[in-house]
């Protein structure tokens, strides 16, 4: 049966069939009770140095991470959260199984007929953090006792309503993990090909053959073998950095022009220096990060930046730099700085042929548009989940099978 949805209005005064209540407003048939009235609250007996490899069960840890082990000292459902430790109030787990578990994490079972074990591991991982946090005056948690779980006061929609709800948020938490695992082969996928692609390992079909059809073949160089219309070349020979420059107070306003820190893009200002397009690096502070911009710009003083690119495109150098990663080019023992010099005399192969130089770079290019696709879904996705959690577990959205608006 399709679940109905009641929306409630947006008022100041509490609206008709809702009630206000020690957690806030929430519909008239909805219940509060404390946690430790509606399940059984115990923590484990492991520690962390019990953890197998290979082991055959589950192992729930002080972290995210879920490790294995060869015993299991509980089978059935139940919720996991973390005793103490970086990730107190932030790290929860659902299992329904055989597992085991540390004894400085907290399991949540024996649910109450009244309580959907889902439905409470949804509210529950929702809220705890902010009603810990609330309980101390720093700006961390650094442990969990028992009584913080179990007076925590939740509320209780009908049982068929807290299942409608458990469904609905597994669905959408079921599409992110599916979305979670395609952007991550996905991002495998472009990590292989870009290291394929620059090496001149794998050839784009049109430029691995000659004009007689025959295959082209390789040639030995001081970086092993390499295809044989390929160079190597250093890079000062092909796209020579440049330093930054400082940003003037005058000309600080927003504008046109973005300005390229050596973490990337910051803000924009009404002033360039350096027409584009143009490659960027981090100079000090931030290496190993790389920017492609279009457009005019004003490169930092924290930065390196090439727009001569010699016998070379713009979109393969910046792929070139991206494999070649500039945090090798490190030094000094304080404030990471690159030293210039050593990226400059650095050798790669690339293709003599622009034309082969810019085809791999639209295939990369293509790669990337597609990662940024899947991850602008991937945070829609996100967004509406935390949207209907907030409508959903308030009851400003009622969804139950058999409801009446």
């Amino acid at each position: 049966m399709m679940s109905k949805v009641v929306k409630m209005q947006d008022r100041k005064t509490i609206p008709t069939g809702y009630k206000q209540t020690e957690v806030g407003i929430i519909p008239e048939d909805w219940g509060v009770d404390s946690i430790g009235h509606l399940l059984s609250i115990t923590t484990g007996k492991k520690n962390t140095q019990d953890k197998v490899d290979d082991g055959t069960y589950p192992f729930f840890v002080r972290s995210q991470t879920i490790e294995k082990i060869n015993s299991y000292s509980f089978d059935g459902e139940g919720v996991l959260t973390a005793g103490d430790g970086v990730g107190t109030g932030k790290i929860f787990h659902y299992l329904k199984g055989k597992f085991d578990f540390h004894q400085r994490v907290y399991l949540m079972y024996n649910f109450k007929e009244t309580l959907d074990g889902y439905f409470f591991y949804i509210i529950f991982s929702n809220y705890f953090y902010d009603r810990i946090m609330s309980m101390t005056a720093k700006s961390s948690v650094d442990s969990v006792r028992r009584e913080m779980i179990a007076d925590m006061k939740i509320t209780l929609p009908p049982k068929n309503e807290q299942t409608a709800i458990a469904l609905v948020i597994s669905d959408t938490d079921a599409l992110i993990n599916a979305l979670e695992r395609l952007l991550e082969k996905k991002q495998a996928i472009k990590t292989a090909t870009m290291q394929q692609l620059l090496t001149g390992r794998i050839r784009l079909t049109q430029f691995a053959k000659h004009p007689d059809g025959t295959i082209k073949g390789y040639k030995f160089s001081d970086l092993g073998h390499i295809p044989e219309d390929w160079e190597e070349r250093e890079i000062g020979q092909f796209a020579p950095l440049q330093r930054g420059f400082d940003l003037p107070a005058s000309k600080r306003s927003e504008g046109l022009y973005p300005v390229v820190y050596s973490n990337g893009i910051v803000n924009t200002h009404n002033h360039f220096q350096v027409k584009g397009p143009g490659v960027v690096t981090g100079r000090s502070g931030t290496l190993g990060k790389v920017h492609h911009i279009e457009c005019d710009f004003w490169p930092h003083n924290t930065s390196l930046w090439v727009t001569k690119f010699i016998k070379s495109d713009s979109k393969f150098v910046y792929y070139i730099f991206k494999y070649i990663g500039f945090e090798r080019f490190a030094s000094g023992s304080g404030v990471p700085t690159l030293n210039r010099n050593d990226a400059h005399s650095f050798k790669v192969a690339i293709p003599s042929s622009l034309k082969e130089q810019t085809a791999i770079a639209t295939v990369l290019s293509d790669m990337d548009a597609e990662l940024v696709t899947l991850e602008k879904k991937l945070a829609k996705v996100r967004d509406i989940k935390q949207g209907m959690m907030q409508q959903l577990l308030t009851g400003r959205i009622r969804l139950s099978l058999d409801h009446q608006p």
